[in-house]
């Protein structure tokens, strides 16, 4: 078994690299095993096909340097907050163990970013209950709840309860994102149609929202994340 340290649980391909890059590099850095599961194919997206952002995916966990990168395969736009999905993810998460999980926005204009949110945040509960029995290779799994559960930034404007700073690996987080050479800014594609996300301004926007939360720290680029708990901390210079 593969126990990681993060995973992080992301409906679309792309998500994870936009909403938490950084912090991903960062821990990896520090010596953290981080992984990354996504929910979907992102099959429904305009642009590119699920083959194509299978290939992107992959590349771009090797600019990461991720320990494990899968996908559960869920339907794209269809996926409900039911028992036959939270199952799946409740195998996943008893599969990783993971001490931190991060999943999507609380909400964002994209509808399978919320929807996701509750998805993970409902399976994260029941994957501690002893009663839900799963099965891996026809093995029993040993129950499992990660110790904190966070959610990244999306779109919308959420206001942050906690920010990182992630200066030192900017660069690299949009190498990652470029990794995704269908769904953002390529002129290369340029006779394909175009999105909201794949102008040159959705990645200016990525910036400056970065830029705008590591001002609020004394940095130059920070990650911003949410959580249902208040959070604390043992030692006040923790805070610096």
């Amino acid at each position: 078994m593969l126990k990681l340290d993060i995973l992080i649980l992301s409906v679309h391909p792309d998500d994870a690299e936009l909403g938490c890059a950084g912090t991903i590099l960062k821990h990896i850095a520090l010596g953290k095993k981080v992984g990354v599961v996504d929910l979907t194919r992102g099959e429904l997206g305009t642009r590119g096909s699920a083959e194509l952002r299978d290939q992107e995916a992959a590349a771009s966990a090797k600019i990461l340097g991720l320990a494990v990168r899968e996908n559960l395969e869920l339907p794209d736009g269809f996926f409900e907050n039911t028992k036959e999905y939270q199952l799946k993810v409740i195998e996943v998460i008893r599969k990783y163990q993971p001490e931190i999980l991060i999943s999507n926005a609380y909400y964002d204009r994209h509808p399978d970013h919320g929807r996701a949110n509750q998805l993970v945040e409902a399976s994260v509960f029941l994957s501690g209950l002893r009663k839900i029995e799963t099965y891996i290779n026809d093995e029993l799994q040993q129950v499992w709840r990660p110790g904190l559960l966070l959610s990244f930034i999306q779109d919308e404007y959420i206001k942050p309860d906690i920010l990182i700073d992630v200066t030192d690996y900017w660069d690299k987080k949009i190498e990652s994102i470029n990794a995704f050479g269908s769904q953002f800014y390529n002129p290369n594609w340029k006779n394909e149609p175009q999105t909201y996300i794949s102008s040159p301004e959705f990645i200016q926007r990525i910036d400056a929202r970065a830029r705008e939360f590591g001002k609020v720290i004394n940095v130059k680029y920070a990650e911003g994340f949410t959580s249902r708990r208040i959070l604390g901390v043992d030692n006040l210079f923790n805070l610096l």
